[in-house]
């Protein structure tokens, strides 16, 4: 049987038939491994974003890293964006009006303050009668009633009504025994009078102050009578004064010691923005007439001294200052050009957060910080406990770091740079 040329053979028809399955089957294949190239692509991107993740959470517990990535975003802190230079003259021009329609907020708010001033005036008035009363209490003077002295606190609970009545006898005997008991003791011993070291307890109670008593300062300290504060009178210039009261004793003369603060509510010209309210700008303290030898404010030491020489030794006495609650009274000068070195600017910063702080709350609140009520709500000290706390863990584990030998500062630079640029970097290689 002959075939024309324009017809496939039988054979050539399963030939191509036997292609088109091959290359179904080649298509089908390379479709596969196309999609299981696909799955690699998605299972080594899936890794790298796994060991991304992992990197930043070593970073993350890194103290080094997390301090560098910290000083660069307080780098970034107050630098100009661009955009205002970027605004057109007249735009430009209408900020500046807002910035002296805020300049003109700023001495309207110091007016406030200085009207807050004599409010306080005012009520200090109000509230001078109870502390008079507080300090009479304290020191013999006044003897509470006993209605005065009843406080919630102290009730004691009432007995049950299912109690028989025999037994509430028996009870009520008891308690009449034990307090008849109690009153002999009291009265063997001797009545302590009024509210003994009151004061000092509450400046042993305030971290602010038991920082500054020294062992030394505690038997004066006994003696004081009062704290109180004193603002300065109407149309003189802001400023309020601590009075120490004490009562006659070994160490000085005077019966008062004071500590005046001189402030200023107004804003600075030269940076009006500033402005947050009266600032103290200056205190002065007053002079203790100490009595010979007692003065705790300085020490004798005495010192060996070899001759060049001739190779003898005399011993020499010098008088030193002290650390004393009583360096108090004598604060550094603030000299008239305002310029003072970092010693000196340092401990005015400190004397007048402490004057500040016995104005505002240790003499309106002072039976609070004796009981030490008040001390709970100032969660200001807690805080700082802790932030010291992690300071410390961070300067063992920077101590750690440094003395093990598989610390690699390079790759602690690459975590950094891994995070700043989202992981991009080291993936790029």
């Amino acid at each position: 049987m002959g075939c024309s040329a324009g017809h496939p053979t039988p054979g050539k028809v399963l030939l191509l038939k036997m292609a088109d399955i091959d290359n179904k089957e080649q298509t089908e294949s390379d479709q596969k491994e196309d999609v299981e190239d696909v799955e690699d692509i998605e299972e080594e991107d899936a890794s790298e974003d796994s060991k991304a993740r992992q990197l930043t959470v070593q970073m993350m517990q890194n103290p080094r890293i997390l301090a560098a990535l910290q000083e660069r975003l307080d780098g970034l802190v107050g630098n100009p964006s661009g955009y205002i230079e970027s605004l057109p003259k007249i735009v430009k021009k209408r900020v500046n009006a807002l910035k002296n329609l805020q300049v003109k907020c700023a001495h309207i708010e110091a007016k406030f303050y200085e009207e807050v001033h004599e409010l306080q005036r005012k009520y200090a008035a109000l509230y001078q009668p109870l502390f008079d009363q507080r300090c009479d209490i304290i020191n013999a003077a006044l003897e509470p009633t006993e209605e005065e002295c009843k406080w919630q606190g102290d009730e004691e609970e009432e007995l049950s009504v299912n109690i028989p009545d025999f037994k509430i006898y028996e009870q009520d005997e008891m308690k009449e025994k034990v307090k008849v008991e109690e009153e002999k003791k009291d009265e063997e011993k001797d009545k302590p009078k009024g509210i003994p070291e009151f004061w000092l307890t509450v400046f042993k109670n305030v971290d602010l102050l038991s920082d500054m008593v020294q062992e030394h300062d505690e038997p004066i300290l006994k003696h004081l009578k009062d704290l109180k504060v004193k603002f300065s009178d109407p149309g003189q210039p802001m400023s309020f004064t601590l009075e120490f009261k004490f009562e006659p004793n070994e160490y000085f003369t005077n019966e008062v010691v004071t500590k005046t603060y001189k402030m200023r509510s107004e804003p600075d010209e030269s940076d009006p923005f500033s402005f947050d309210g009266p600032e103290i700008m200056e205190c002065t303290g007053c002079h203790i007439d100490w009595k010979k030898g007692k003065n705790i404010t300085m020490k004798t030491i005495k010192k060996k001294q070899k001759h060049k020489g001739r190779g003898t030794v005399r011993t020499v006495t010098k008088t030193v200052p002290n650390d004393s609650f009583f360096n108090f009274f004598s604060p550094p000068e603030v000299p008239e050009n305002g310029e003072m070195d970092e010693d000196c600017e340092a401990i005015l910063t400190a004397d007048f957060e402490i004057g500040h702080f016995l104005h505002e709350r240790v003499v309106p609140r002072a039976v609070l910080y004796f009981t030490g009520e008040a001390i709970e709500d100032d969660d200001d000290d807690y805080d700082e406990e802790g932030e010291e706390a992690d300071d410390e863990q961070e300067g063992e584990e920077e101590a750690d770091e440094e003395n093990d030998p598989d610390y690699d500062p390079k790759t602690e630079a690459e975590m950094l740079l891994l995070m700043s640029t989202g992981g991009r970097c080291l993936n790029d290689g």
